[in-house]
């Protein structure tokens, strides 16, 4: 990652802890601090050898880290009125970019954010999820299974801004960000995003929403910038999620213009709780996609165990239909409270 990227990361957390520590003190706070690590292996039939990441060497996840999560609440007498979070890791990438040998450790910076209660809707400002499909509220970035963001079809974390609300019936979000992704670029690249949903998981057991977007983005993976100029971006989704008994059903498509080309992505998760305290779980995920004149699908079959409360073993197989890729992971995931 080029030095002035890493310049300008340095910049946005600054930011972030200034605005924390010099905000209004309430009268009580707390916090947490988590210590995560994950160790990732398998093979690959198309490269005929081992792997050490699930999905590309040069993607941020997954693939080995060590690294924690830390959340502070502050609060008054009306409750809690503002967080802020920052969870950040060193990963290890094999035979990324570097060359066919190439070992490195990356620092990466997932959330980083500043929220804020407001007498409306919430606020944040720093790296956090823009307002678009699945991925603006499912949180998946510990699993081997991926959202169509994570996927390359726009940013699981993107740095900026954005309000969300709740209502009853459901809620609504906005966000301003750069499209760039984990990396901070200015070179006129922006992603404006906007998500509306009905129905509340919690007490509905299920959520339909709909979002739109539109800017100028970079083509990056993981902290690589792999075109130089911005973009455009003009894309339209809907996403899905039914929760029933031991069921769990979760739909993504969107379809428009990405990084300049005509595309269409469509994802669907089955997901079977094997026992009731969901520690063993089952899913299949079909993906299919058309970007520009490519087109491609994938299925994928994944096996969670939750070992103990701070230990997870996933194992996945994955079939890529233009390439013929038969895929094995095995994922080891440690996520623990430590204070």
């Amino acid at each position: 990652m080029p030095g002035a990227d890493i310049i300008s990361m340095c910049r946005y957390l600054i930011i972030g802890v200034a605005l924390l520590f010099s905000a209004f003190m309430a009268e009580a706070s707390d916090q947490l601090l988590y210590f995560e690590a994950q160790g990732v292996g398998g093979y690959s039939s198309q490269l005929r050898k081992p792997i050490y990441y699930s999905m590309d060497p040069d993607a941020e996840m997954q693939k080995p880290s060590v690294g924690f999560d830390y959340i502070k609440r502050f609060s008054g007498d009306s409750g809690d009125w503002a967080t802020f979070a920052l969870q950040a890791r060193a990963a290890l990438t094999v035979n990324g970019i570097d060359g066919a040998n190439g070992i490195k450790w990356e620092p990466q910076v997932y959330n980083a954010y500043f929220k804020v209660k407001t007498p409306g809707p919430y606020i944040w400002t720093g790296h956090n999820r823009p307002a678009f499909g699945l991925g603006s509220y499912f949180d998946s970035h510990g699993l081997l299974l991926r959202t169509l963001a994570v996927q390359g079809f726009g940013y699981d974390r993107d740095w900026g801004g954005g309000l969300y609300k709740d209502f009853s019936w459901g809620d609504i979000a906005a966000s301003v960000t750069t499209g760039s992704g984990m990396p901070v670029y200015a070179r006129g690249n922006s992603m404006s995003a906007a998500r509306a949903s009905y129905g509340v998981l919690s007490q509905d057991n299920f959520n339909l929403g709909f979002s739109l977007g539109y800017g100028k983005t970079l083509d990056t993976m993981g902290y690589t910038l792999r075109a130089p100029n911005p973009l455009e971006m003009r894309l339209a989704g809907a996403d899905l999620t039914i929760l029933r008994n031991r069921f769990e059903h979760r739909f993504d498509v969107l379809a428009g213009t990405w990084l300049d080309q005509d595309t269409y992505a469509f994802m669907y998760r089955l997901g079977f709780n094997v026992d009731p305290g969901g520690r063993l779980k089952l899913e299949f995920q079909p993906t299919y996609w058309k970007f520009g004149d490519d087109k491609d699908w994938q299925a994928a079959l994944c096996v969670t165990s939750q070992v103990t409360s701070d230990l997870a073993v996933r194992m996945m197989y994955q079939y890529d239909h233009n390439t013929g890729d038969n895929r094995f992971v095995l994922q080891l995931y440690f996520y623990k409270l430590i204070l």
